[in-house]
């Protein structure tokens, strides 16, 4: 059995496609096929349904993959402990990033590159269950999401900031010369708001509730990008968590206003598998991320814009 042949599994199983998966490869789709029935012949199961098209993996198949992954991801934790034994980290890390977490993520991955010079940073935009199945597949390292999740099993935590609310305003607008504003306040303003299956908008939206209010955006998008896109036009508002202006800042011709009401939301952090083998990657990020201060510097620049907006 070779770990190609493994590796080919792995992929088929991800691309649920004979020609992506060997697309993905880079080997004809022949010979994917040949290596998979090869694996078969070898362990005596049946691995992969067959018809006309993939239909999927047998009970068999299933048991086969997972060993896959445990294989593979053992591989690379032995090239990854005998770079750092010549005196440097290799390799790539692969980090999945909830997408209202993105803005903030290079006050982590900046200062990785600068520390371990030959290694590499995968960064992949996922949603919550995306991360939750990457982490259990050996496909991620380690991940940036809301640490409060009731399905991340399993996993160890590291707290990096906690999500403060804050109202983005037009400087002509009713609310530009509050010193604070309330949330029921605030949904009375043409609002650009994420979509409702976001979780920052779904806690956003407890928010407005919490004060009586319900919001009615007349624009959502499906990305922060998407949502600042749309403010620079001096007509919409928004309500924005303080580490998106670590990568945005303040639009000309806005306002930030505090927003009454918990002075911290939830817990934005970094996890990984508590499986082993263990990533000597993810393990290098984690004391990156010790010492990197996330939480200092989000409140730091959100007071800084504050100051601006009071003078």
């Amino acid at each position: 059995m070779l770990l190609r042949q493994l590796e080919y599994l792995v992929a088929l199983a991800r691309e649920r496609h004979f020609a992506r998966a060997a697309a993905a490869c880079f080997v004809s789709q022949p010979s994917l096929s040949a290596a998979i029935r090869r694996l078969e012949h070898e362990l005596a199961v049946p691995i992969v349904r067959r018809g006309r098209r993939y239909e999927g993996l047998t009970p068999e198949g299933e048991v086969v993959l997972a060993w896959a992954h445990r294989i593979l991801a053992e591989r690379d934790a032995l090239h990854q402990e005998l770079s750092a034994l010549r005196g440097g980290l290799t390799g790539t890390l692969r980090l999945g990033v909830v997408p209202t977490a993105l803005p903030a993520a290079s006050l982590l991955t900046t200062p990785f590159c600068e520390r371990h010079t030959a290694a590499r940073v995968s960064l992949a935009s996922l949603s919550s269950a995306d991360i939750h199945h990457g982490l259990a597949e050996f496909e991620l390292d380690a991940a940036m999401t809301y640490l409060d999740d009731e399905d991340l099993r399993h996993v160890r935590r590291f707290p990096l900031y906690e999500e403060r609310y804050v109202l983005l305003t037009p400087v002509d607008g009713p609310l530009a010369g509050a010193t604070t504003a309330r949330w029921a306040r605030a949904a009375d303003l043409p609002l650009c708001l994420l979509g409702p299956r976001m979780r920052n908008r779904r806690i956003i939206d407890e928010c407005f509730a919490a004060d009586g209010a319900r919001a009615n955006p007349s624009i959502e998008s499906d990305s922060v990008a998407g949502l600042y896109a749309h403010l620079p036009a001096g007509r919409w508002s928004s309500v924005i968590s303080h580490a998106w202006l670590h990568m945005f800042g303040v639009p000309e011709g806005m306002r930030v206003v505090p927003l009454e009401g918990p002075a911290h939301g939830p817990r934005v952090g970094l996890v990984v598998a508590r499986h082993e083998p263990r990533s000597v990657l993810a393990q290098a990020l984690l004391t990156v991320a010790r010492e990197a201060g996330v939480r200092d510097a989000l409140d730091a620049l959100l007071n800084e814009h504050l100051g601006r907006a009071r003078s």
